[in-house]
């Protein structure tokens, strides 16, 4: 019951009322100066000029189409309900605000291209690939980095822990949730030791990620410990569009020299310390090197757009990296805001480029056609395409629409398991081999086109062999899926499955 109420009355429940009620008021504020017939026409109006608009702009098919529906069943709510909440239209302040972050980002990194060197030693589907990143994302590829996989929560925050009590001159976290408990209390402990020792310290977490574990103002806590401390995208009740595009990248970067990402946030479930869907099944990655600085600026372009600051980033640059082996490495970030889906196109080229294999792991499996036809075109080609999901999810109806798009892909070969033991939030590709990425990107349309996500890709790395076998591991603990059993659902079960793909891009 005490739970129950914590949840009734949170800050997520009390703001989304505010905006039901903000809503509310705007159609009786529309009814009270109009007829009910006037209204009709003039939202009816409204709805055919959002279509044509819909139907125009970039936006991905599949989240044209679901608008498209709810506008052609409700004409009369569904036009000013898509220019309430509907697209992605940022006002002027804001793409100023994103212009800069770009060329922060172009002028920070974007003199090193390497991609043509890469091509040449890793072939021409690595230089393509790189090359892609290099001018989409202003991302570059580096040589000269150390790669360590982790393949579950507790060994990662294990050695972040040894991490942290190393930094000497400053650490940056930035992560979708954060939570009071056993992993964060002992990173805050260690943190405030470093306030102490002159080390500059910063976080960044998502305010609607993190507004159930933490109260509305934790930032100014960590404030009175020393800490900068900024939450993204402050959820208040004010109907908006920017609601939808949260900060859903996870870093730890200290000193310049070693940085860590992957699916991992800062709250006690990531390592078992308590159960909430069963075994929760996570990576991480740790990266040493000449590729930690593109993180580091990633974060300080973050930052700055958050405090509304331009600093310099020349300080913040660590001595150069003693000489690692071992393959390429190159961090990326994607941004809902610039019109380029980086973080799907970086999966699409990966499972174009495959040969032999591709093994992904992901807690959802949400995907558009452009996706779906990648992943059928791989493994009716005779790749080897095998994808494992959770059993036990964390969002019921998100996992029904997961399951929904089990059958396209089986009929076309993919192999597809449910992780038994509990829940699987790692979000990992690997191919051949030779190319893998582990970072924060589901395989959602959230995750895709309307987060701020990041990744690392990597080739011919020393640890794509461990996310291998972490991968074949798993498969021992997990339940494959037929066709069969997919057929066999209720006729009722089948069709609910098919309206939620329709809606899957508004979920």
């Amino acid at each position: 019951m005490k739970k129950v109420l914590s949840i009734i009355f949170s800050r997520v429940v009390l703001i989304s009322l505010l905006i039901l009620a903000e809503i509310t008021f705007l159609i009786s504020m529309l009814l009270r100066f109009n007829t009910l017939v006037n209204f009709y026409w003039i939202s009816l109006g409204i709805s055919i000029i959002c279509t044509i608009w819909i139907i125009g702009n970039k936006t991905n098919p599949g989240y044209k189409i679901a608008w498209i529906v709810i506008i052609l069943t409700v004409p009369f709510l569904g036009g000013p309900l898509y220019l309430l909440i509907g697209g992605n239209r940022l006002p002027r302040p804001l793409r100023k605000k994103l212009r800069r972050m770009e060329m922060t980002m172009l002028c920070e990194l974007g003199g090193i291209n390497k991609a043509d060197a890469l091509a040449s030693v890793a072939g021409a589907d690595a230089g393509k690939q790189a090359r892609y990143i290099e001018q989409m994302a202003h991302c570059p590829v580096y040589g000269n980095t150390q790669t360590r996989y982790f393949p579950i929560g507790e060994l990662f925050f294990e050695q972040l822990l040894e991490e942290l009590k190393q930094a000497k001159d400053y650490i940056f976290l930035e992560y979708f949730i954060i939570q009071e408990g056993k992993m964060f209390n002992s990173i805050l402990d260690i943190l405030k030791e470093k306030v102490c020792q002159g080390v500059d310290v910063r976080i960044l977490y998502d305010d609607l990620g993190s507004a159930l574990t933490v109260p509305v103002n934790y930032h100014k806590k960590l404030e009175s410990f020393g800490i900068q401390c900024r939450a993204f995208n402050r959820f208040i009740p004010v109907v908006s569009t920017k609601l939808n595009n949260r900060d859903h990248r996870k870093f730890c970067i200290i000193d310049g020299t070693s940085a860590f990402t992957g699916g991992l946030n800062l709250a006690d479930e990531y390592i078992n310390a308590v159960e909430r869907y069963g075994h929760w099944k996570d990576s991480a990655i740790l990266l040493r090197g000449d590729a930690v600085w593109s993180m580091t600026v990633m974060f300080l372009t973050m930052w700055d757009f958050v405090v509304e600051q331009v600093e310099p980033f020349e300080p913040f640059r660590p001595k150069p990296a003693p000489l690692f082996g071992g393959g390429f490495v190159q961090p990326y970030t994607d941004s809902p805001w610039d019109e380029e889906a980086v973080g799907q196109t970086v999966y699409i080229n990966l499972i174009q480029s495959a040969k032999d294999y591709i093994y992904i792991t992901t807690p959802y499996l949400i995907i558009d056609y452009v996706m779906q036809f990648a992943l059928t075109s791989a493994a009716k080609s005779g790749v080897d395409v095998r994808i494992i999901t959770p059993y036990i999810p964390d969002k019921r109806l998100v996992f029904e629409v997961t399951r929904a798009h089990y059958q396209p892909l089986l009929e076309a070969g993919v192999r597809i398991y449910e992780y038994l033991p509990g829940f699987m939030h790692a979000k990992n590709f690997v191919v051949d081999d030779r190319f893998g990425t582990v970072g924060s990107i589901n395989l959602d349309y959230r995750s895709m086109f309307l987060h701020f996500e990041n990744g690392v890709l990597l080739f011919d790395t020393p640890c794509i062999a461990d996310i291998k076998k972490d991968f074949l591991e798993t498969l021992y603990k997990s339940k494959e899926i037929t066709l069969s059993w997919c057929r066999s659902l209720p006729w009722y079960r089948r069709f609910a499955r098919a309206v939620f793909r329709i809606f899957a891009p508004l979920m």
